[in-house]
C-alpha cells in the first residue's frame, strides 16, 4: 500500500509523464480501450474519456478466465465514468493452443481479445484500440504484447513511461475507487504451465478465490495442483492464519469447492512466480 507522502511523491515525479499520456490520447480522436476493470485500464479508461468524451467505448472480453465480479465491477467503473460498456463472449477456450497451457498461453488469450477489439472498433468507427500495459509490465515476460503489437493495439501508459506505482497515485488523485487494488490477472494464470485449461477448473478456482475473498483475504492466489490448492498471501495477511479458527473456515472453504488439500505456501505471494518456477525470464 502506497503511503500519502509516496503518492504525492509519483504524482510530483510523473506530472510529465501524464500530460504526455494526455495528449497522446486527446490526438487519437476516439478510442476503444480493452477493459478488464484492473487499475491500470480503469487510468486509460478514465483519461480517455476526459480527452475523447462520448467518442471513447470501454469493452470487457467475457469467458470463464474471467471472475463473476470482476465482470461487475468493470460494468460498474465504466458507467460509473459515463462512459458506455460493452461485454463480448470471448471463446480462447476453444483454441487448443491456449487450453495446453503453453508458458505463451497469454499471446492465444490476448490475440482473441484484440480480433474481438478490431471487430467492434470497425464496426463503430473508432480509431484506435488501447489497453493497459504500463512500464513496468515491458520488464517482465508478458507474451500478449506481442498480440497487441500485432494487433496495432495502443499501450499509453508504457509508451509515456508511467510505473505501476505512478499509475495507483494518479487513479488515487483522480477519486478512481480501485487505485489499491491487487493485481488480477485472468484465473488460467494459477495453472501451471502444461497442466490443461478447463472451463471447470477455471470455475473450481474461480469459487474458492471468491469465497477466500468473502473471509477477509485480500492479496492471494489459489493454484491449481489437481487435488490440492496451494495458497499464496501477501506477506502482510500471514497473521491472519495464526487463529486456528481463521484456518479451518479457509481449508473448509476450499474443500467446499473440490479440492482435497489446502496448502499454505511460505513463500509470500508475488507477481511472477508462476514464470520463475518454469524458469521463464523476461524478453
Amino acid at each position: 500500500m502506497l503511503r500519502p507522502d509516496q503518492i504525492q511523491d509519483c504524482i510530483r515525479r510523473s506530472a510529465k509523464k501524464m500530460q504526455e499520456m494526455r495528449d497522446l490520447i486527446s490526438s487519437y480522436g476516439s478510442a476503444l480501450v480493452a477493459f478488464s476493470g484492473g487499475v491500470d485500464s480503469t487510468l486509460v479508461l478514465k483519461v480517455a474519456s476526459e480527452q475523447l468524451g462520448p467518442k471513447v467505448l470501454a469493452l470487457t472480453a467475457v469467458s470463464p478466465s474471467l471472475p463473476v465480479d470482476e465482470e461487475r465491477a468493470a460494468h460498474e467503473l465504466a458507467t460509473g465514468m459515463g462512459i458506455e460498456h460493452v461485454t463480448v463472449d470471448s471463446s480462447e477456450l476453444s483454441n487448443p493452443q491456449y487450453a495446453q497451457n503453453p508458458s505463451n498461453r497469454c499471446y492465444f488469450c490476448k490475440t482473441e481479445l484484440y480480433d474481438l477489439c478490431g471487430q467492434k472498433r470497425a464496426e463503430l468507427g473508432l480509431a484506435v484500440g488501447m489497453e493497459g500495459f504500463n512500464a513496468d509490465d515491458l520488464r517482465d515476460y508478458r507474451p500478449g504484447q506481442k498480440a497487441a503489437r500485432e494487433h496495432g493495439i495502443r499501450s499509453p501508459l508504457a509508451q509515456v513511461g508511467l510505473t505501476k506505482d505512478e499509475v495507483r497515485s494518479w487513479s488515487f488523485a483522480l477519486g478512481l475507487p480501485n487505485w489499491d487494488k491487487p493485481q488480477m490477472p485472468c484465473l488460467a494464470s494459477r495453472i501451471p504451465y502444461g497442466t490443461e485449461v478447463t472451463r471447470e477448473r477455471l470455475t473450481q478456482i474461480g469459487a474458492a478465490e471468491a469465497d477466500l475473498r468473502n473471509l477477509g483475504l485480500r492479496t492471494f492466489r489459489v493454484r491449481y495442483h489437481g487435488g490440492i490448492a496451494r495458497i499464496e498471501v501477501s506477506e502482510e495477511e500471514y497473521e491472519k492464519f495464526t487463529s486456528r479458527e481463521f484456518g479451518r473456515r479457509v481449508v473448509a472453504a476450499v474443500k467446499s469447492r473440490g479440492f482435497q488439500f489446502a496448502v499454505l505456501d511460505l513463500e509470500p505471494f508475488r507477481s511472477g512466480r508462476l514464470n520463475e518456477a518454469a524458469g521463464i525470464l523476461p524478453d
